[in-house]
């Protein structure tokens, strides 16, 4: 039995830009998104843990002008900031509705006091946001993570979660991911690394006992 007191959600970058067609990562995604339902299995999910008065983290990407004077950046970075993905004009105004950076409207109608968006992920991992800081001061020791990108974000925020001493157990369908390929390497990953990884119909089975 899962106890709310010490168990929730973790989604990684719920956000348009890889979950909608105005989204500029849509079309890498897509195919993974349609073939196991990411978007149903990610809201079915956040609906039942607030249901169940389970807390729920956000863990998201934001990108800035000034990110764009960073001295050295890798593949990814490179890619998502030169095409200005999960972008927003300055910290001080509101996210334009339905732009990149924009959380998916399916999972803004849920949200509530007991959804704590964290501060944003810069890279892949929660090494440079505050994710196990506000989980540890919830009292949270085990975390059911899904979200986007599977071998990316997702993939990073487990290992990172796992190094630090949470349970963790994926939502192997509650994720998408650019490409066949990339999923099935995730969910290797996955079977590797995450104390458990299971489908949203078993992880939802968890939550309901």
């Amino acid at each position: 039995m899962l106890n709310p007191k010490n168990v929730a959600i973790v989604i990684t970058d719920p956000q348009v830009e890889f979950l909608k067609p105005a989204g500029k990562g849509f079309g890498a995604t897509q195919e993974t998104l349609e073939k196991v339902n990411t978007i149903e299995n990610l809201i079915n999910l956040f609906a039942v843990a607030k249901e169940r008065g389970f807390k729920r983290f956000i863990s998201a990407h934001y990108f800035y002008p000034h990110d764009k004077k960073w001295q050295f950046k890798a593949a990814g970075e490179t890619m998502m900031i030169d095409n200005q993905m999960f972008w927003r004009n300055s910290q001080y105004e509101a996210i334009p509705e339905g732009s990149g950076a924009d959380i998916i409207p399916e999972m803004k109608e849920l949200m509530d006091d007991d959804t704590i968006i964290v501060n944003p992920h810069k890279i892949f991992g929660p090494e440079s946001n505050d994710l196990a800081l506000q989980l540890r001061k919830n009292g949270i020791d085990t975390v059911i993570l899904a979200g986007m990108n599977a071998n990316l974000c997702v993939d990073s925020h487990m290992r990172e979660l796992i190094e630090l001493g949470f349970n963790v157990i994926v939502a192997n369908d509650a994720v998408g991911a650019p490409g066949e390929a990339a999923y099935q390497a995730a969910l290797t990953n996955y079977g590797y690394i995450a104390n458990q990884s299971l489908p949203t119909e078993e992880v939802i089975q968890l939550l309901e006992k």
